[in-house]
């Protein structure tokens, strides 16, 4: 695992405040812990100042600006995830991006970003696909996509007569059988470090967790969410269960490090 952006660590301090002001003086501590000078994270604190991704809450404090806090507040419910999936029906929701530009960068990237957090694939060149097994189905995955950043003129729908072919085809663009081992591998990888962490000095233990946490709540973030029998949906569930504890215990670890941030 290599150490994290002065920028992305910023941010991810900041998302874990949920909202409390974080001091410079402490985005300094934190990116030591990492080798990243306390000058660096001067720069990058204006940077994403002037950029509107934080913004001053006071002398010497900053809280997430505009440009950051909703994409933030819809991250942070990885902790809930599981419990936006439904049962399987076998049908599919849909999106097509065939008639939408691709000179906008900005547009495109919040377009692709937007796919990959609601687990779609390319089932075929601008036409995208994800088993219909969400909460609320496509009204609620449109809804999401939309505040996510997909542009309102792409079509969203729900597909339940493709053919065995195409099927068959949309059934293998996860694959599954990879997710489920990075359920169990990952968990295992996590048990371990909770299993030792006591042995190591405070700021060994606040890189580390650091570090596997930030990968590990990734992997849930990004992960399709799918229904069995694409994956093994209790190893799902087991890592996130796993995830959570180890959450649990990375902040308790930073709020010893970082006693004002409260985590």
């Amino acid at each position: 695992m290599s150490s994290p952006a002065p920028k992305s660590l910023i941010l991810n301090l900041m998302r874990a405040a949920e909202g409390r002001p974080v001091t410079a003086a402490d985005a300094v501590t934190s990116a030591a812990l990492f080798g990243i000078r306390e000058n660096s994270v001067r720069v990058t604190l204006v940077r994403l100042a002037a950029a509107g991704m934080i913004e001053s809450a006071g002398r010497g404090t900053y809280k997430l600006g505009p440009q950051a806090a909703e994409l933030a507040q819809d991250l942070s419910g990885w902790r809930h995830r599981e419990e936006r999936v439904t049962d399987w029906s076998g049908a599919w929701i849909m999106v097509s991006t065939g008639a939408l530009g691709r000179s906008d960068r900005v547009a495109l990237r919040r377009r692709d970003r937007a796919l990959a957090l609601l687990g779609f694939k390319a089932l075929d060149s601008g036409l995208y696909v994800r088993p219909d097994n969400i909460k609320g189905h496509t009204a609620t995955v449109r809804e999401r996509l939309h505040r996510l950043g997909l542009e309102r003129s792409a079509p969203v729908f729900n597909a339940t007569d493709l053919d065995a072919e195409l099927d068959a085809l949309a059934r293998t663009l996860w694959q599954g059988q990879g997710l489920t081992q990075g359920y169990v591998q990952t968990r295992q990888k996590l048990e371990q470090w909770l299993s030792r962490w006591h042995e190591l000095e405070l700021d060994v233990a606040a890189r580390e967790c650091y570090l596997l946490g930030n990968e590990a709540i990734r992997q849930l973030i990004f992960d399709p969410l799918l229904p069995d029998p694409l994956v093994d949906m209790q190893a799902r569930r087991d890592f996130t269960q796993c995830v959570l504890a180890f959450d649990q215990t990375g902040h308790e670890i930073w709020r010893k490090l970082l006693p004002s941030m409260s985590l």
